[in-house]
């Protein structure tokens, strides 16, 4: 029995040695393997160390960068914002000033558009008051007031284009344009969209309806290409 627990005694005590020899031997080795690596001279030393300064200062520059440029990248956004703004601003003066100018009648302008011819009724020997089949200037102010609310960009009664100065006086059997003088049928043409113009001088109870109630004779056209050239002076 004594002889058994010594040979297990011993066997145990070989593990443990050879155990023990295992690790000295790798201990031995890895130190070995650190000691064969080539150590950093003082010199090398400072290149890396002033390496690695440089790349964290290059880092801050590049932050600073990039903040300046975002700066200037919301500059630029706010100017174009102003610049757009501006932009919208001319565009609509430059077009208020084109639609006064053409309203005053100081620039040239054609396009397709309407003609309404407006000529006096038949002579009635059973009426009394010539006036009653005779145009006169409320019949003409209706169809040019009817023209320019439907949109009509210009108009003009006999070739005399109207502006915002523009007079019309009856006179007898004649009409007065702007101090013309001009005999019956009186012919009122307008720029502006054909079916637009058309449509709304033939609604019911309109225009077209209230001068064939009062004997005028009441004539509309559709034309393709209407020129009206500038009024000199004025």
């Amino acid at each position: 029995m004594n002889r058994i627990k010594v040979k297990g005694h011993h066997y145990l005590l070989s593990l443990v040695g050879l155990f023990l020899g295992f690790i000295i031997a790798l201990s031995y080795h890895l130190t070995q393997i650190e000691n064969e690596k080539p150590k950093m001279t003082d010199k090398q030393y400072e290149q890396t160390l002033a390496l690695r300064n440089q790349l964290i200062d290059q880092e801050k520059a590049n932050r600073m960068l990039q903040m300046e440029l975002k700066q200037k990248q919301d500059k630029v956004q706010k100017n174009e914002k102003e610049l757009a703004k501006e932009a919208r601003i001319f565009s609509s003066l430059v077009e208020d000033t084109e639609k006064y100018r053409l309203f005053l009648g100081k620039v040239k302008v054609k396009g397709k558009g309407v003609k309404v011819t407006l000529s006096d009724g038949a002579y009635d020997p059973k009426e009394d008051n010539v006036n009653h089949y005779l145009v006169h200037e409320h019949h003409v102010f209706k169809v040019v007031n009817e023209l320019y609310i439907s949109g009509a960009a210009a108009v003009a009664v006999n070739g005399t284009r109207l502006t915002s100065h523009s007079y019309i006086v009856c006179n007898g059997p004649v009409i007065t344009v702007d101090g013309v003088p001009y005999p019956a049928p009186f012919v009122i043409t307008a720029i502006g969209d054909p079916e637009v113009l058309a449509s709304s001088l033939n609604l019911t109870g309109g225009v077209k309806d209230q001068l064939v109630n009062d004997d005028i004779i009441f004539k509309l056209e559709k034309a393709d290409n209407i020129i009206f050239d500038p009024i000199l002076g004025g």
